[in-house]
C-alpha cells in the first residue's frame, strides 16, 4: 500500500491539524451533557474513531481535546507522538510495529493534554487510527497557535 492508495481506498480528507483522515465510526448513542464532566459543553456520542495518515514532511500540529484519545498503529512506518502533560512534562512515544525498539501498537493520550505527531525520521508514511471517548466533537478541539512550530 502507498499513501495514495490509502487516501483513495479510505476516502481520506485533509485534517485541520495536518495529515489525512476519515471518520470510521460514530456511536449512535448519546451521553447527555448532565452526565458528563463540566468541561463538555453539551451532549456527546459514546465514542468515535478515525483513520489518520501522515507522510514524511507532514505533521499533526499541537492540539488538545477534552476526551482521552487512544492511538492505534495499523500500517507503514513509526510515528512519534509528543504529549505535554498537565505538569508541563514532555513525553515522546513511538507507535510502530517493532516492540523490540520500544514501539507501541497503542497509546492513550489523556484528556486536556497538548499533543502532536510526526513520522519518525526514517519513516515514509504512518497509517494509524484514533478512538475517542466520549466521542470527538470539534467544539472540544483546540489548536495551539505558538507551539505547533516546534515540529
Amino acid at each position: 500500500m502507498t499513501p495514495q492508495n490509502l487516501i483513495s481506498h479510505y476516502n481520506l480528507q485533509p485534517h485541520p491539524e495536518g495529515g489525512w483522515y476519515a471518520q470510521s465510526y460514530r456511536s449512535s448513542e448519546i451521553i447527555p451533557a448532565a452526565a458528563l464532566p463540566d468541561r463538555f459543553g453539551g451532549d456527546r456520542v459514546f465514542s468515535t474513531a478515525i483513520y489518520f495518515l501522515l507522510e514524511q514532511g507532514n505533521f499533526s500540529a499541537f492540539h488538545r481535546i477534552k476526551s482521552d484519545e487512544c492511538w492505534h498503529f495499523y500500517q507503514g512506518d513509526p510515528l512519534e507522538v509528543f504529549i505535554i502533560g498537565s505538569e508541563g512534562q514532555l513525553t515522546i512515544i513511538t507507535l510502530g510495529p517493532d516492540s523490540s525498539r520500544g514501539q507501541l501498537f497503542q497509546y492513550v493520550v489523556p484528556a486536556n493534554c497538548w499533543f502532536a505527531s510526526r513520522p519518525a525520521k526514517e519513516s515514509k508514511f504512518c497509517f494509524v487510527g484514533c478512538t475517542v471517548a466520549p466521542g470527538f466533537d470539534f467544539a472540544d478541539f483546540e489548536l495551539a497557535k505558538q507551539i505547533k512550530s516546534l515540529l
